[in-house]
């Protein structure tokens, strides 16, 4: 494990997206072996981040709604073809079959995203003006009432993720066990596990000492001080730190043990490691969804468990490789880089690759570094600015009076060669990178351009 190179990538895309505090733990076996905070849990007090520092784990909540309902399952409480409407006051169709929790648990309802969780957290954060008064599951119930005018696919076809899914599988968990979801996952996962400083509210929030403070970054590279919208929690609503939830990942690494405690079987927790439907954001190139998880078969030639959360002002990601007995868990107080991206980075350091030069995404992701610049045609007469946008490249050309941006989309990408195109009046345009060392050139329409700075 080359720490050096870890730490390095870590604190320059935390300076690139002006992540102001991030903590992250690399597990091994049944160890927590490397735990470190980088940056600010507070930036007006000067406080730095810690390996106990708390954060909003977002989505990751969802591995643990979907245990919970695999519990139950184990314990003959729960069908998983159960139809929704079996256990709750809603009758959920897509193109006129039944919703079951299966469905739910793996957001191939085929009903498309209702926005629920967009418009709330906006709505509570003072992002928007569109206000969605949802305080509690039952008032995400009421709003789902026309959710089956909204399908597109018959269950079971096509996967879209659905936070509201999740709210109603916390509503499941609560109706089976007479626990509501909270008490319920304290109850079976956190206090045997020993996550005591795991929580779903702000009483128990604001009493903890070592809490990041959240952020929102504008547009011009302000630190905002925000909040975290707390509300509905099986969908999205724990918060927790990196030595809490390595024993989570050393349980699940560890087939469902930890220290001896059985918190779900081996097979039941396997159920929920399969993929059942392809998911279309990947990074590896085979990502799959199983049960609040998400699953790549072909990472390195080995199984990849991971799943990441993002509540705008805190994201986190949770990553695991079962066949090594590795895993790693990232935690910021704001958006950035993509913690996805700095996980899989950090796993496949932990495997010995280097993903810069063997994934396709950091590939496109290191080579726009290099092209990224001020680029002249001969003798300076034409001036163009090139920058990264996510995957895309801008193209920015400027006088007194005018600025036209052209968006570049990637088709080749090599460490030596790089093709985008461009389109133009309805056609694609090639705009093609050399890059020779410290030296770039562009060679786009009619003109070759050259890298100055």
């Amino acid at each position: 494990m080359d720490l050096e190179k870890i730490e390095e990538f870590i604190l320059n895309r935390m300076r690139e997206t002006r992540i102001p505090g991030l903590s992250i733990g690399i597990i091994k076996g049944n160890e927590l072996v490397y735990a470190r905070g980088f940056g600010f849990r507070d930036i007006e007090f000067g406080l730095p981040a810690t390996p106990r520092t708390i954060y909003g784990i977002g989505s990751i909540t969802k591995s643990f709604t979907a245990l919970s309902i695999l519990k139950l399952m184990e314990e003959g409480l729960v069908d998983l073809n159960d139809p929704i409407d079996k256990y709750l006051p809603i009758r959920l169709r897509a193109m006129g079959e039944q919703v079951r929790i299966h469905h739910l648990l793996t957001h191939t309802s085929g009903i498309p995203a209702l926005g629920y969780a967009e418009a709330y957290i906006n709505g509570v954060l003072g992002l928007e003006n569109n206000w969605l008064p949802l305080a509690s599951p039952n008032d995400v119930i009421s709003f789902m009432l026309g959710a089956e005018e909204w399908a597109v696919a018959r269950p079971g076809e096509r996967f879209f993720y659905l936070n509201e899914g999740y709210v109603l599988l916390g509503q499941v968990i609560n109706k089976v066990s007479g626990l509501s979801y909270e008490d319920f996952v304290r109850k079976n996962i956190l206090q045997p596990l020993g996550m005591v400083r795991s929580y779903f509210t702000a009483d128990e929030v604001n009493k903890d000492s070592d809490v990041a403070t959240p952020y929102i970054i504008s547009k011009d590279g302000v630190h905002v001080r925000s909040r975290f919208p707390f509300g509905i929690t099986s969908d999205g609503g724990l918060l927790s730190n990196v030595i809490d939830m390595a024993k989570y990942v050393i349980m699940l690494i560890n087939r469902g043990e930890f220290n001896g405690t059985r918190i779900i079987s081996k097979d039941h927790l396997e159920l929920a490691e399969r993929k059942y439907i392809d998911v279309p954001w990947r990074i590896i190139g085979d990502e799959g969804y199983g049960y609040g998880l998400i699953i790549s078969e072909g990472f390195f030639g080995r199984k990849l468990v991971e799943h990441s959360g993002n509540v705008l002002v805190y994201t986190a990601y949770m990553g695991y490789i079962p066949s090594d007995g590795v895993g790693v868990i990232v935690m910021a107080n704001a958006e950035g880089y993509p913690l996805t991206k700095l996980g899989i980075y950090i796993l496949a350091q932990l495997l010995g690759h280097d993903p810069t030069k063997e994934l396709k995404a950091y590939i496109l992701e290191e080579t726009a570094r290099k092209i990224e610049g001020v680029y002249e045609t001969y003798g300076g007469t034409i001036r163009v600015t090139i920058t990264s946008q996510g995957d895309y490249l801008i193209m920015r050309s400027t006088t007194r009076y005018t600025e036209e941006n052209v968006i570049l989309v990637p088709e080749e990408i090599r460490d030596d060669y790089a093709r985008y195109f461009a389109l133009i009046n309805g056609s694609k345009i090639p705009a093609e990178f050399y890059i020779e060392g410290d030296k770039v050139y562009l060679i786009h329409e009619r003109f070759r351009y050259v890298k100055r700075s």
